[in-house]
């Protein structure tokens, strides 16, 4: 399984780069779940990631507003990054795919496309992330993720059950999506994200310092512990 970090700045970049993370997710925990960087902070990223590890960025927890979003997707798929993670913060199953759609075609085959949803979605009255695999696949997405929207004390486990995040991991893996799970996990979570057979463990959280997601910041060997774990081969 790959481990996914999203740092905040170059500087942080170099320390999940250090600590031999996966995926280095580009986004703005001030902005949100899936808060929208800056594209010169992505653009240096990439640019020091380049051969080391592979680049994500997140495009924001977006309304449904077609146009907006392929807009920035077109931005983003010109950075050179290989994800672009895009937050459906809204609901209709048909206004989700033709957001999906306008995104995919925006891109071009450029960059890979993860479509994402929340597992608190019935608090926060979006789609169901159960939905995802059917709208990816339509939609000609790489794949899918589940993180959390609101970031106060509780996580993925705490909003869907195992039997839930198991039948949507089927799913995906059926029609050829990648997985991702994310969501305030703690340590002994990834190895529960792990035994469920997700591609893709994502965190910042659990790496930085306080486990404070706005103002800790990552530290090396919290990035380390964690790539242990999701490198293993044993359970």
């Amino acid at each position: 399984m790959k481990l996914l970090v999203s740092p905040y700045t170059v500087e942080e970049a170099g320390e999940v780069l250090k600590g031999r993370a996966d995926i280095i997710d580009v986004k703005n925990p001030k902005e949100g779940s899936l808060g929208a960087n800056f594209p010169w902070v992505i653009r240096d990223i990439v640019s020091i990631a380049e051969g080391k590890a592979e680049t994500s960025a997140t495009m924001g927890d977006l309304k449904f507003k077609p146009g907006q979003a392929s807009q920035a997707a077109f931005g983003l798929s010109l950075l050179g990054i290989d994800y672009i993670k895009a937050g459906l913060a809204f609901t209709g199953m048909e206004r989700a795919e033709e957001m999906a759609r306008s995104i995919v075609k925006a891109v071009e085959g450029r960059t890979k496309v993860i479509i994402a949803g929340y597992a608190d979605y019935a608090l926060i009255k979006t789609l169901s992330p159960l939905e995802l695999p059917a709208i990816a696949e339509k939609a000609g997405a790489h794949g899918v993720m589940i993180d959390t929207f609101t970031k106060k004390g509780r996580g993925l486990f705490d909003f869907m059950s195992e039997e839930e995040l198991s039948v949507f991991i089927e799913e995906a893996h059926s029609k050829n999506l990648e997985v991702a799970l994310a969501g305030s996990l703690k340590e002994e979570q990834i190895l529960r994200v792990k035994k469920l057979g997700a591609d893709i463990a994502g965190v910042r959280g659990a790496v930085c310092s306080g486990g404070d997601r706005v103002n800790g910041k990552i530290s090396i060997e919290r990035v380390k512990e964690l790539k242990k774990i999701c490198s293993a081969k044993s359970l």
